[in-house]
């Protein structure tokens, strides 16, 4: 499985990874968390990343991004925007009100389960989705299912960075999926 690189911009890549705070223990303990929220307190830092995230689907015909909960609505928010696409918010279950789909999926440290409003998009629509990072795959192959459950088609996944050795992205080997690090 071969994970494009977002940006071929070294120094963005090495300011992105000095910003992210490493956490160890969290959720659970044997779990390290990349908090990216000293990035997002970067506002020129936290701009040229959302553009870096946004760049290699520049011209993919994207309709929609689709964040996933939380940080993904934080990084996905302003990569539609940029892309002049609309935006979906792929919730924890019982976030959104009104008809929805669901889909479980697993965790490095357990399960959970995703929806999506049934509306949020339909046949036609090429979804990107966005996420912080990308570890077991879990998250972003349900995800993947509730945009094709609804009628999209997914157009790739952008995520800030990648866990190489969580072996997340052989989950999505068909997608195109690009990345600002691999960590």
């Amino acid at each position: 499985m071969s994970i494009a690189l977002s940006s071929t911009d070294s120094a963005l890549a090495a300011r992105v990874r000095d910003a992210i705070r490493d956490v160890p223990d969290f959720p659970v303990p044997g779990v390290l968390f990349r908090d990216v929220t000293p990035l997002l307190g970067d506002g020129d830092l936290f701009r040229e990343t959302t553009d870096a995230m946004a760049a290699g689907f520049a011209g993919a015909g994207v309709t929609h991004v689709a964040g996933i909960e939380s940080r993904g609505f934080i990084l996905g928010a302003p990569v539609a925007q940029i892309l002049r696409a609309g935006f979906i918010p792929i919730r924890k279950k019982g976030k959104l009100p009104g008809v929805t789909v669901a889909r479980r999926y697993g965790l490095e440290y357990g399960t959970d389960e995703l929806e999506m409003h049934r509306d949020a998009c339909g046949p036609g629509s090429r979804v990107l989705i966005v996420d912080d990072v990308l570890a077991t795959g879990g998250t972003a192959s349900a995800s993947a299912e509730l945009v094709q459950d609804v009628g999209g088609s997914v157009t790739g996944f952008s995520f800030l960075a990648v866990l190489d050795a969580l072996r997340g992205a052989a989950r999505l080997e068909r997608f195109d999926v690009r990345t600002l690090l691999r960590l």
